[in-house]
């Protein structure tokens, strides 16, 4: 994808290709050889990308429902999406779960203090949600771990007429960690009661996978995976997407704002944490860590100008960045910066961003600000 280049300059803008999540999500599906349906995570504004327009575009790929994480995520995509199928996945407090009733969305339960409160509060709304019984099979975070519980929990949600039990999940700790044996003893433990469950419950919707997962092992497919970094062209084990058969839905795009002689030992940025070591010319982008360019990137991050890489140097502030452009340069003032994205011949993935800030692709796509305008395209 290189859409942005026709696009007006503008000081910062993230440009999402919602053709490149259609392409990610009908690779999924053809992961899944027709076997289970894909949910798509949309989360966390679609981990950066948008949450409207990314729902949109992996429904019309083919994905059977979305899931967020809030409440009040999923009453916004409610609005976007009636008639979508959603599933809340996150804790909920009293007024959360109203909300998240209120919207139709399919909620999580895993303890049966909550499973009567869902009962009581979708009776007085004149609601039949649907539950997914959560079993922590070892993430440690949310979820029931006495199987005999879940079991109990299931057996109590279909029995009682104000609900209708639509699922079982679980949710993988290590599944992106291609070396650990974890993973296949929490998928052992989940698939020895998901078999029992479905004798007991027929049509019960039985769901684990992540992306790594569903990339990573089919027997963790069931009838349904829930996918979210890979909807988004990034890839789950932190390395090359395109190595997957993924594509990259964003870029990340400011322009040279300024273009400047320095002499021997003149400094840029805060701190004077670099200095020139040698007369060179240096350019400053109007983007900075408000923007969601971490300053975890001074004098450790790239740019492409132009076509060719350059090193950010001196310490990222709030609103700008500077850019070793060297000894010569043929940079002007209104050329193009990409910081995250293709120019020329060359890319920086997200994933290079992460790794110089010791992260992973999640934390960069989500932690753009929202001052960043999203630009939707479609190639």
């Amino acid at each position: 994808m290189s859409p942005a280049g026709s696009l007006e300059q503008v000081r910062a803008v993230a440009v999402v290709d919602t053709g490149a999540v259609e392409r990610n999500c009908a690779r999924l599906l053809r992961e899944l050889d027709g076997r289970a349906m894909l949910c798509a995570a949309v989360k966390a504004d679609a981990y950066g990308h948008g949450m409207a327009e990314c729902a949109a575009a992996a429904l019309a790929a083919g994905a059977s429902r979305l899931a967020v994480a809030t409440a009040s995520e999923a009453a916004a995509l409610r609005e976007a999406q009636p008639d979508a199928a959603l599933l809340t996945m996150g804790a909920l407090s009293d007024t959360e779960l109203d909300q998240a009733l209120g919207a139709g969305a399919d909620v999580a339960v895993w303890h049966p203090g909550f499973l009567e409160a869902v009962a009581r509060r979708a009776e007085a709304l004149g609601t039949r949600p649907g539950v997914h019984v959560k079993f922590d099979t070892g993430m440690g975070r949310l979820g029931q771990r006495d199987p005999r519980v879940v079991t109990q929990l299931l057996e109590a949600a279909a029995a009682d007429p104000r609900l209708d039990l639509v699922g079982l999940w679980t949710h993988f700790a290590t599944a992106d960690e291609p070396g650990s044996s974890f993973f296949d003893d929490q998928l052992r433990r989940f698939t020895d009661l998901a078999q029992a469950a479905r004798a007991d419950h027929p049509g019960l919707l039985v769901h684990a996978a992540n992306s790594a997962a569903t990339l990573r092992n089919r027997g963790a497919h069931f009838d349904m995976v829930r996918c979210g970094i890979a909807v988004y062209g990034l890839d789950p084990f932190q390395e090359n997407p395109f190595a997957r058969d993924l594509e990259p839905a964003l870029e990340l795009r400011s322009y040279v704002a300024a273009v400047r002689r320095f002499e021997r030992g003149a400094s840029a940025g805060y701190g004077q944490v670099w200095r020139a070591p040698s007369e060179r010319w240096v350019g400053t982008a109007p983007i900075g860590y408000g923007d969601g360019v971490r300053r975890a990137l001074t004098n450790n991050g790239e740019a492409l100008v132009g076509g060719r890489r350059y090193p950010i140097v001196g310490a990222v502030s709030m609103d700008n960045i500077t850019i070793d452009l060297g000894d010569q340069t043929d940079v002007e003032p209104g050329d193009d910066a990409v910081l995250i994205g293709p120019q020329g011949d060359d890319r920086i993935l997200c994933e290079e961003v992460a790794r110089r800030l010791a992260t992973i692709n999640y934390e960069v796509t989500t932690g753009i600000a929202p001052r960043v305008p999203r630009v939707y395209v479609r190639t």
